[in-house]
């Protein structure tokens, strides 16, 4: 089966990792890409690997490793550990892919509880900073059968979360990594809008390197809290067919998971997200990867 669709339980945040993988299994899904947080609460890895095995669902994704900016050595080992231990969780589970937000300036690392040099505003360290981060992480990722998937985050998040704003950014850092060890995902909320979108996902696909799809909508207007901006497919501003079209094109067959962070969509009942989710995206999105592909929908064989 290709472009199975997958719940992120960033989507249903009241739900436990139990209660996730149910309504997903029960939603008709077959794969789900836990936060590692979930992991933690269920009683660590091997009991979430459970969980998921016994719901009958696969992990697409674990959301997520990264933070890979600090500049002390004390904040430096800090980060390789917990990314370590992310490495470790995501084989566990059997995810293949580990989602890599790398981080933002150190003058903006108080903003999500960190420590940093509120005067060290040089994104350009931060990311170099990176990129010695990933190749100590890499070997660990290749030992243990996971890709670490960098991903491109829009630019208003490159001050607070990540100094990677567009898909070239992302393969240019991982071109000194094998493509089993370091890939990329397209989230459509972080890179619909760059010009060079249809180029880099082609290079991508080149590259073997396009390893995750995750979408959700564009919201407007701006959110107070900006990540609450990310809505369901279809109503918000993003090409989902041109995307997508792209996206299959470039040779991606894999799950295509749905991450939406938004306080009206978080806190209704699962079940309608759920439903609601795979309605859209069996109309927004499934036709045109099918139609690039060249797979006849299941409509039609029917």
């Amino acid at each position: 089966m290709s472009f199975e669709l997958s719940l992120n339980t960033g989507t249903t945040p009241n739900l436990n990792l139990q209660q996730a993988v149910e309504a997903a299994a029960q939603a008709g899904l077959t794969h789900i890409g836990p936060w590692r947080h979930l992991l933690e609460e269920a009683g660590g890895a091997q009991r979430a690997a459970a969980i998921i095995k016994e719901g009958g669902l696969q992990a697409s994704t674990l959301c997520r490793g990264g933070f890979l900016t600090a500049t002390s050595e004390q904040a430096q080992q800090e980060a390789f550990e917990s990314n370590r231990k992310a490495i470790e969780e995501a084989a566990t589970i059997g995810a293949p892919n580990l989602i890599m937000v790398v981080g933002g300036l150190p003058s903006a690392a108080h903003i999500l509880g960190g420590t940093g040099d509120p005067g060290d505003k040089d994104i350009v360290a931060a990311r170099d900073r990176v990129a010695r981060a990933l190749d100590q992480l890499v070997p660990l990722a290749m030992d243990h059968g996971v890709c670490l998937v960098l991903e491109a985050l829009h630019p208003m998040y490159a001050v607070d979360r990540a100094v990677l704003s567009t898909l070239g950014q992302a393969l240019d850092l991982a071109t000194a990594h094998p493509a089993e060890a370091v890939g990329v995902v397209v989230d459509t909320f972080h890179v619909f809008w760059d010009p060079q979108l249809q180029q880099q996902i082609q290079r991508a696909g080149h590259e073997r390197r396009l390893v995750s799809y995750q979408i959700c909508d564009f919201n407007l207007p701006i959110a107070g809290n900006a990540l609450q901006s990310r809505g369901m497919m279809g109503d918000g501003h993003v090409d989902f067919s041109s995307i997508s079209r792209w996206v299959a094109k470039a040779g991606y067959r894999g799950p295509v998971e749905v991450e939406i962070f938004n306080d009206e969509i978080n806190s209704q009942d699962a079940g309608l997200t759920l439903a609601t989710m795979s309605d859209r995206y069996k109309s927004l999105v499934l036709p045109h990867l099918e139609q690039a592909a060249g797979i006849q929908p299941a409509s039609a064989i029917n």
